[in-house]
């Protein structure tokens, strides 16, 4: 399933994004809606929008639980946007926030909008833990609590096993090493360092009680003897680790979309241009190649050469994940994630789908083509191919 052969285009004129926060980090104090609200004040503000001529809020939101009612209107209106501006969530797991952006280039193709506005939010650090017979009550015996994040996030509603030790499974399936593993995700972390200055251009800062946050807290050193002393997370003698997996945050994204001729009939400057949008699923709950079915599906909507994509954005749920899907598309790894991913900056689920566009968006070169990806629970994959001014 997928998108293409548009009359018109939709192209991307601004995005802001919030730090990324470490769970249980800086910005564990603040709920999502809030850091939704934050992300988009900062992108209608380097819009140059006016909020009231937006037609519709879309944000990917995984874990709302005692978040409040529609957290995606509350992020809305905490960003500045009227109340009679219609906002919505959308929960595909880490898909969700690339997902947004897609429904967003939908409405604005189908007429039914002028300017939307999409991305996503997640605080992980906030997910409650749930009580969910406790309304009939407890008769006898112990009580099991459900950890909000861990069920209804990180935990594959299929085989009822976290997505890790499935991706475990998986990986040794297809012959991945832990060697190769580590090694990525020591590039990961050193690209990200190297890209600190770059990545600065896409945060807006957010005032906490302890200061103000201006920066990703995630990217640390390491090193491949700090990696392969790591304990694996998920099975006895097991390749994926907590240093080689993305971790738990908090953070949001947002993005101001528009058409092509509303953007030239205003003068407004763009960005970037959405060239084709790609869903696929199965045919298993397998994680591994779903970005890169996902990306060769977009690419082909397109009409683009895999091997003219100058930059691939791939979330690194896990490293295997994205070592098997860059090996699947036979790319060049110089250009895939090349400031670094999900394993220095971090995963807030909902978000980083509109955090991969985003930063694909500012990073392309004039002319260029490049694509974005994620895998997502159940299975599934997203991507969406990107030409820049």
């Amino acid at each position: 399933m997928g998108t293409a052969n548009r009359s018109e285009t939709t192209v991307i004129l601004a995005a802001a994004r919030t730090p990324v926060g470490r769970f249980n980090g800086a910005l564990a104090d603040i709920p999502a809606p809030a850091l939704g609200g934050i992300a988009i004040q900062a992108a209608l503000g380097r819009s140059g929008v006016a909020p009231e001529l937006i037609g519709q809020v879309v944000m990917g939101h995984v874990l709302p639980a005692g978040t409040g009612q529609n957290p995606a209107r509350q992020a809305a209106v905490a960003g500045g946007i009227p109340m009679h501006v219609p906002s919505f969530a959308v929960n595909k797991v880490c898909l969700s926030g690339l997902t947004a952006i897609a429904i967003a280039d939908r409405f604005l193709r189908a007429g039914d909008c002028d300017f939307v506005v999409a991305g996503g939010m997640e605080s992980m650090s906030r997910a409650p833990h749930l009580l969910p017979q406790s309304r009939r009550g407890f008769k006898y015996g112990e009580v099991t609590m459900l950890d909000h994040a861990a069920f209804d996030g990180l935990t594959d509603a299929y085989e009822g096993i976290a997505m890790g030790a499935a991706t475990e499974r998986d990986a040794r399936e297809a012959g991945l090493t832990r060697a190769a593993q580590d090694e990525f995700a020591l590039g990961s972390q050193e690209k990200a360092a190297k890209d600190a200055a770059a990545r600065a251009g896409e945060i807006t800062p957010v005032e906490t009680r302890r200061g103000v946050v201006d920066a990703d807290e995630g990217p640390r050193e390491s090193s491949l003897e700090a990696l392969a002393a790591l304990r694996p997370s998920f099975a006895e003698g097991g390749m994926l680790t907590p240093g080689n997996s993305s971790p738990l945050n908090d953070g949001a994204a947002a993005l101001v979309l528009t058409t092509r001729s509303r953007a030239e009939e205003l003068g407004l400057a763009w960005e970037s241009e959405i060239l084709s949008y790609a869903t696929v699923a199965g045919p298993d709950t397998s994680l591994l190649y779903q970005p890169a079915n996902a990306i060769r599906r977009a690419a082909e909507l397109a009409g683009v050469a895999l091997g003219d994509l100058e930059a691939v954005e791939i979330n690194e749920a896990f490293a295997a994940v994205a070592l098997a899907s860059v090996d699947a598309l036979g790319v060049d790894p110089e250009r895939v994630n090349p400031g670094g991913g999900a394993i220095a900056l971090g995963h807030p689920l909902g978000a980083s789908g509109a955090r991969l566009v985003q930063t694909l968006s500012r990073r392309l070169p004039s002319g260029t083509v490049g694509a974005a990806a994620l895998c997502g629970g159940g299975g599934q994959g997203d991507a969406m191919v990107l030409r820049a001014r």
